[in-house]
């Protein structure tokens, strides 16, 4: 009763919401569509739909049924449903066997499982914080969008 630090359960198998306020995050659940623009400080899991624009300074999970129509912008994303559209990750894009993902992407890093559906014009490395300009999708199609220089007798 008195003096102790342990926080109530409302059915025993979670702590209590406000309760280890560090690991919050937010959910946009499966039913649900939002059209315009949505910003987040933390983690947000998507499970329903957004049409439109999603800011996020943390990491985004778009679940197996969750779909993004838009822009998204975040540091790290994992991809188990539908992104079509821009896509810019500062770390660590991670795409699941069951993601369907088309658009332009910008990501730090890029991990792809068997199975996914992946039809994008994608940009690596240092160019993550900006948008991509008219001479990135360019130089993605001259060199295969691998970031390697075609040799030079493939050249003309």
């Amino acid at each position: 009763m008195f003096g102790t630090n342990k926080t109530e359960s409302p059915k025993g198998g979670t702590p209590a919401a406000g309760a280890g306020v560090g690991n919050s995050f937010n959910s946009l659940v499966a039913g649900t569509t939002i059209e315009g623009t949505v910003r987040s400080e933390k983690d947000i899991r998507i499970e329903g739909k957004i049409k439109g624009k999603l800011f996020c300074d943390a990491k985004v999970v778009i679940g197996p049924s969750g779909q993004i129509e838009g822009e998204m912008r975040c540091v790290n994303a994992v991809i188990e449903g539908k992104m079509d559209g821009a896509l810019f990750v500062k770390e660590l894009l991670n795409i699941r066997d069951s993601a369907q993902v088309s658009g332009d992407v910008t990501t730090g890093k890029l991990v792809i499982q068997s199975g996914a559906v992946f039809n994008v014009n994608c940009t690596m490395g240092g160019q993550h914080s900006a948008p991509a300009t008219s001479a990135g999708p360019a130089k993605a199609a001259k060199d295969g969008g691998m970031g390697q220089t075609a040799p030079e007798s493939a050249k003309a």
